[in-house]
């Protein structure tokens, strides 16, 4: 095979170059040093003679994909893109070393490190996938590691929406050793259950030396590694050192039926933390994204249990009401906008004091018996075995609507999805939730019970309308 050489690295302005890194199909990588300020950076530029109106909208569309995921410790940081003098764009990235490529096949890497390395990136993978975004090209070579040796995604250049139907004539580019049966077949360009699958084959790699179907001394060319994965006859690892637990892990996420893997990488993550128990590993934690509400309560000690509602254009019309989610305030700030007077104020601190020691009670109950990593769950389905909340009272006093229910009898490790409005929901372990509204302003929930990445079925909607003033 010819290796074409590689592009003159253009002159960027702020940048001094260094050396080539590396090639590729469509773009060459340089090292630079940044001159302010100073820090050396990888600079990934596109080839000139592919640069075409698509693939400029690609390149922009990962440099806008990857500055929107690169705050993930787990993702590759993007620090600048833009169009070099000469017209191709590029990219400043982080350094970082391309261990993973070649070291698998050089070398035995611990289990541990492997586990450590699925958790970290299957949390990247997630959180991307919360933000509605498939990578499609999970490998060892796309897993590049900091100079702090901690494993970081890069590479979503072929990146696609979740749910996103592929125009006509759409092309996906595609390493076979590690690509799913039903995206090799183009039954699909991507899901999250071929996501799961690449996952779990690029750790199958980094413990066996080799991708999943290879066969040393065999024939290991396009088509019969396509013939081998389409089958999914996986074969152990075949290490001493690796468990059981693990090979079955990697044998589910690698399972031919789609719906017979882990039904999200959060799930696939969990598998490796039990597994890292069961070998009394320190666990490894899973980095997710919070929601929005979720940054709050990380971000803001003041208030743990109430959520702020956003007032309606009309009082009672719930077609008219904003989708659009509000950060919550503080104590202070809704006490006076809700009540206008200083013992209406004083009575409900006192009131939500009580809600918040609860709930942080049952918030420091779930992380120490979770790792710290399992309070977040992944929505993967209703689950009619789930219990089911019922008979769900509510209660109006001083512009605060208090929604209770009896515990249906959930597991220790269950917790509540709560959703006003229809919106996104939040999480807690307490049989109450109570809601700021404006006068006149009617509030609606809906409460689901969710246990490990399942949700149970919905309660019935639950209404209640604060007095007009």
């Amino acid at each position: 095979m010819v290796q074409r050489r590689p592009s003159a690295p253009p002159v960027l302005p702020g940048f001094t170059h260094i050396r080539l890194l590396g090639t590729g199909g469509f773009a060459d990588v340089f090292l630079y040093e940044q001159n302010m300020p100073r820090r050396q950076v990888a600079v990934k530029v596109m080839l000139a003679d592919v640069v075409t109106d698509s693939v400029r909208r690609m390149f922009q569309a990962e440099a806008n994909l990857m500055a929107q995921l690169s705050s993930h410790p787990g993702i590759l940081t993007v620090y600048q893109a833009s169009i070099s003098p000469d017209g191709r764009p590029y990219l400043v990235m982080e350094l970082c070393g391309a261990q993973l490529a070649d070291r698998f096949r050089r070398e035995t890497i611990p289990v541990a490190e492997v586990l450590r390395i699925g958790v970290q990136i299957g949390s990247a993978i997630e959180t991307a996938h919360r933000q509605g975004v498939l990578h499609r090209d999970i490998k060892p070579s796309n897993i590049l590691t900091t100079a702090f040796g901690h494993p970081v995604l890069s590479d979503f250049g072929i990146a696609a929406s979740l749910g996103a139907a592929p125009s006509a004539g759409d092309t996906v580019g595609m390493s076979v050793p590690w690509s799913a049966p039903e995206v090799l077949l183009d039954e699909t360009t991507g899901t999250v259950g071929s996501e799961v699958w690449a996952l779990g084959a690029t750790l199958y790699t980094l413990l066996a030396g080799r991708s999943p179907f290879e066969q040393p001394g065999g024939q290991n060319g396009t088509s019969e590694l396509i013939t081998r994965i389409t089958r999914a006859r996986l074969s152990p690892v075949g290490r001493d050192d690796v468990p059981a637990s693990l090979d079955a892990v990697l044998r589910r996420s690698m399972s031919r039926d789609p719906q017979r893997r882990q039904l999200s990488a959060l799930e696939l993550v969990r598998d490796l933390q039990r597994v890292e128990a069961e070998l009394g590993l320190a666990p490894t934690q899973a980095d997710i994204a919070l929601d929005d509400w979720a940054r709050a309560i990380a971000g803001d000690a003041a208030d743990r249990t109430v959520v702020r509602a956003v007032s309606p254009t009309t009082p009672t019309g719930r077609g008219a009401r904003r989708r659009r989610r509000r950060p919550i305030e503080t104590e202070s700030t809704q006490a006076s906008a809700t009540l206008g007077t200083e013992a209406r104020a004083e009575q409900r601190v006192g009131r939500r004091s009580r809600l918040i020691a609860a709930a942080l009670v049952v918030v420091a109950l779930a992380v120490v018996g979770l790792g710290a990593t399992a309070t977040w769950w992944a929505v993967t389905g209703e689950d009619g075995s789930l219990p089911r909340v019922s008979d769900v009272q509510a209660e109006v006093s001083d512009g605060e609507i208090t929604f209770r229910w009896q515990d249906p009898g959930i597991a220790a490790s269950d917790s509540y999805q709560v959703s006003v409005d229809g919106g996104s929901p939040a999480v807690q372990r307490a049989t109450e939730f109570a809601v700021v509204a404006e006068p006149g302003e009617q509030r609606c929930v809906t409460i689901r019970v969710a246990r490990e990445g399942r949700i149970g079925p919905p309660s019935a909607e639950k209404c209640a309308m604060t007095e007009s003033g």
